[in-house]
């Protein structure tokens, strides 16, 4: 009798679970699809305004340094290196080519830099309790050191080599040899109906053809930046017990085993500060020590990847070959970066040794914190902006 009473409450809970579970991946089916349509309509706005706007409008990323910069802005003020590198495959890929490879590199890397200030922000919610905020701040600039540390090693071997690109390339042809592949999305059909739907909406309104384009562009980075981030919620929202699962399990193993783990975890919710954010406050509770989230970190590096993957199914055309080159590059650079710094104990201490000396004087005097964060994010985009004027 107890069981037949107990058989019903259960039932439904059950049902709704799964009912909820599907809507939530229908949700993220939708999202993507809205993603891709704002890659296409990205390439496709900026395809209408022009070869000369256009070249104008980016002549500026030819400086190295303002591309790093304009890599480090955009992220630090979207909160997510997702949509910069997503807006750069497209840039790279539209059939105008706005963007060459060689100016993206150092956006990529920028972007790299600026994808790491949300979990130190996050980090400054622990500013009022010592001990707590001695750990969760250095667990956060852990990831900024990391990544400020590669680019500093890669980006002068990349101008004076070429390296990354030229790898990238010579893999992304190979690519494209085999088997009479192209890189057409196999949703080519789906995506471009999508985007003529978006034109179709904007030609009530009327407007000269540059009128037409610029809302286009406008339009389409709404809708990347929209996708994004509700792809993030509902994807946190359907994963956050098993993240935290991931993440826990990882503690005290390998380093190998803690790099796939942040790497899973953050293909999964398709946000690398979101797994770096939720190392923050399990190191102010004192669950793990900054040796343990390092190498999730750098998992979450690689794992943030495969937006900019993702971003290549959505253009097509003989430039597509150049959006794939530099979703690789992105790739390439992070598991550059990965193999220089991790595997070697005497160099992995290097940022951590930095992000405990640093947090260790945020702690003595909490406005060296936000000192940090404001230099660091925008004082040296600004400085290398006035280098560029003054050279």
């Amino acid at each position: 009798m107890t069981t037949d009473l107990k058989r019903p409450a259960t039932m439904p809970d059950n049902r709704s679970w799964r009912d909820n579970g599907w809507l939530k991946a229908v949700a993220v089916l939708a999202l993507l699809f809205i993603f891709l349509v704002g890659v296409n309509g990205l390439s496709g706005g900026f395809k209408s305004l022009g070869r000369d706007f256009v070249d104008g409008f980016f002549r500026a990323t030819e400086n190295p340094l303002i591309g790093l910069m304009v890599g480090i802005l955009a992220t630090t003020i979207v909160q997510s290196s997702s949509v910069t590198t997503s807006l750069i495959v497209a840039l790279v890929a539209a059939p105008e080519n706005p963007l060459a490879v060689s100016n993206a590199i150092p956006m990529i890397m920028g972007a790299n830099i600026g994808t790491t200030v949300t979990n130190t922000i996050v980090s400054l919610a622990h500013v009022g309790r010592r001990d707590e905020f001695m750990r969760a701040f250095s667990v956060a600039t852990c990831h900024d050191f990391f990544n400020f540390i590669t680019v500093a090693i890669l980006l002068p071997i990349e101008l004076a080599t070429g390296i990354l690109g030229k790898t990238a390339a010579t893999i992304a042809e190979s690519l494209g040899d085999v088997g009479g592949l192209t890189y057409e999305s196999p949703f080519k059909t789906a995506i471009k109906s999508g985007v003529h739907v978006v034109e179709d909406v904007l030609g009530i309104f009327g407007g000269s053809d540059s009128v037409q384009a610029i809302l286009l562009i406008v339009i389409s980075i709404v809708l990347i930046f929209f996708a994004l981030t509700f792809v993030v919620k509902v994807l946190r929202s359907a994963m956050q017990s098993r993240v935290e699962v991931f993440v826990t399990r990882a503690f005290g193993k390998s380093l190998v085993l803690s790099v796939i783990i942040g790497m899973i975890v953050t293909v999964m919710v398709q946000s690398s500060s979101i797994t770096t954010s939720l190392l923050v406050p399990l190191a102010g509770a004192g669950v793990l020590t900054i040796h343990h989230a390092f190498p999730i970190t750098v998992g979450a590096n690689i794992g943030t990847t495969v937006t900019a993957l993702l971003a290549v199914m959505a253009v097509s055309g003989e430039n597509a070959v150049y959006g794939l080159t530099i979703a690789l590059v992105h790739l390439m650079f992070n598991l550059v970066g990965t193999l220089m710094i991790l595997p070697v104990p005497a160099i992995r201490v290097i940022p951590i040794n930095m992000a405990k000396k640093l947090a260790s004087v945020a702690v003595e005097s909490p406005k060296w914190a936000l000192v940090y964060v404001v230099l660091l994010f925008y004082g040296l985009p600004a400085a290398l902006a006035f280098l560029d004027k003054l050279f």
